[in-house]
């Protein structure tokens, strides 16, 4: 939703050091958990939630989109059944084993980790710091039609100068859609922020970008 207009101005927060409410942090909970059984990828996460109906998204708060993106993915997977995630509870008391569990203590350290994408091998880099650059239009998923893809909208067909390659990296167009993690080289690109947008709010505004390679070509 980066750049849509209409959405009104954008009113910055103070940083949220709590969750608020004992929902989101069961919330939270139970997102990690499904994730850490590693039934499926960040990617296909994010592709989940991005894939719920526009109205829910637009109405839904964040971790309500984080909760019914796992609720798809769980039913998808047939780790739970449409008609348990209707009635909230299990249909039978038996156990479903699973890969891998989260074991409490070992929460922090997975906070704290994340989820490395960076790889070896993959091809090599065709852009250097200070090249010219122009994103592909439309931002689209080039291997699946309509599937995932972290080439924002806003940047499409828009020119930019690569800061830095970040090394090789899991490609989410790919790895959203079970094509396998074909790691490519990733750059940070810095936009002109009236390449965006039309004007900058002020003179050397930016916006820097993590874009890999397959979305570019020399400008």
């Amino acid at each position: 939703m980066g750049g849509r207009f209409g959405d009104g101005p954008v009113r910055p927060e103070p940083p949220k050091v709590d969750l608020g409410t004992a929902w989101e942090a069961r919330a939270l909970a139970l997102v990690l958990a499904a994730g850490a059984a590693r039934l499926w990828t960040i990617d296909e996460s994010r592709h989940a939630r991005e894939s719920l109906a526009p109205a829910d998204y637009a109405r839904f708060g964040y971790y309500e989109k984080w909760l019914a993106g796992m609720a798809d993915l769980l039913a998808a997977k047939g780790i739970v059944g449409a008609d348990e995630l209707a009635r909230g509870h299990a249909a039978t008391v038996a156990e479903r084993p699973l890969p891998q569990a989260l074991p409490g203590p070992g929460v922090a350290k997975v906070l704290a980790s994340g989820g490395p994408s960076l790889r070896d091998g993959g091809p090599a880099p065709a852009f250097a710091t200070g090249d010219r650059v122009v994103t592909r239009r439309p931002a689209a998923n080039t291997a699946v039609a309509g599937g995932h893809t972290r080439l924002p909208s806003y940047a499409a067909g828009a020119t930019g100068t690569v800061l830095r390659c970040h090394g090789n990296h899991v490609l989410p167009d790919h790895s959203a859609h079970g094509l396998g993690e074909c790691p490519e080289p990733l750059y940070a690109v810095a936009f002109d922020a009236a390449e965006l947008w039309g004007a900058a709010e002020g003179a050397g505004d930016e916006v820097i970008l993590d874009l890999w390679q397959s979305y570019l070509a020399p400008a």
